[in-house]
């Protein structure tokens, strides 16, 4: 999954999607951040959020994936997201990237 989500970003700043990313190896320290992030902060955040997010009927779900790629930017040195709205289309293809990843190994396994 997390060299899914480093080809991901790595495709994305080459298209000019508001990444800056020097490297591959960039993006896989990215990806494996990304990871810890959501490992780590994300269900803090999501229990916190848990009233905006029944409010708006799961859809801030998508700013709380954002805000998880902004602390990411944050930490890893060369990987910088620039702007509000690079951030949540970002955030929206990597979910539908490990949706398609996720049910690939699914129906892969069985």
């Amino acid at each position: 999954m997390w060299l899914a989500t480093a080809l991901t970003l790595f495709v994305l700043a080459r298209h000019h999607w508001g990444i800056e990313l020097p490297s591959l190896g960039t993006a896989l320290m990215a990806s494996l951040v990304l990871g810890l992030v959501n490992l780590t902060v994300r269900p803090i955040v999501r229990l916190l959020a848990l009233p905006l997010t029944v409010l708006t009927f799961g859809l801030f779900g998508w700013v709380i994936n954002a805000l998880m790629l902004g602390i990411v930017s944050a930490i890893v040195p060369g990987f910088r997201v620039m702007g509000v709205w690079p951030l949540v289309g970002t955030s929206l293809i990597l979910a539908c990237v490990a949706g398609v990843v996720n049910w690939l190994f699914r129906h892969r396994l069985h």
